[in-house]
């Protein structure tokens, strides 16, 4: 079974383990042999999901939107996304140069190319931007794959001035 993951990158620590622990529960639902993750490997929901898939013994494949994309994110998801990438069985890297909306909506709709299922981690707000979470979720439910949402009690955002927003 092929999966991909959309998600907040925004979490907060509880709300990251919340959302591991629900991850791998969904994970092991499925059928776990031969399970394949497909992530860009953004902070938050998507290296949770990476590390879950690995740790249950999937194998990762990695979207990544553009040349750039390494480079704008912050110092410790840079080195997650580094460290995933490199325990990748495939890597496919789309040809923008910049990160940013249009390359971020291009990974979402290849990744949903490829795969039976989408979790996504969403707190159900619409999109702040091109090629967020709630534009991948729509897309992917346009299409017909699966979507099973995450978004636990109590769970979340931190937002980008150090802002909690609470999730619905």
């Amino acid at each position: 079974m092929r999966i991909a993951i959309t998600g907040h990158r925004d979490l907060d620590e509880p709300t990251t383990v919340m959302v591991d622990e629900a991850i791998r529960t969904e994970l092991r639902a499925q059928s776990t042999r031969d399970i394949v993750g497909v992530s860009c490997l953004a902070a938050g929901a998507d290296q949770i999901f990476a590390r879950a898939v690995l740790h249950l013994g999937g194998r990762l494949e990695v979207v990544i939107p553009a040349t750039g994309y390494a480079a704008a994110l912050g110092g410790r998801a840079r080195r997650g996304f580094e460290e995933l990438k490199a325990r990748a069985s495939r890597i496919r890297a789309l040809p923008h140069v910049l990160p940013g909306p249009g390359p971020y909506r291009d990974a979402g709709l290849t990744m949903l190319d490829r795969v039976d299922r989408l979790i996504a981690v969403w707190d159900g707000a619409p999109a702040r931007g091109g090629g967020g979470t709630a534009e991948v979720v729509e897309y992917a439910r346009r299409r017909g794959v699966a979507v099973h949402v995450i978004w636990p009690e109590g769970a979340r955002r931190t937002g980008g001035s150090g802002q909690r927003f609470q999730g619905s």
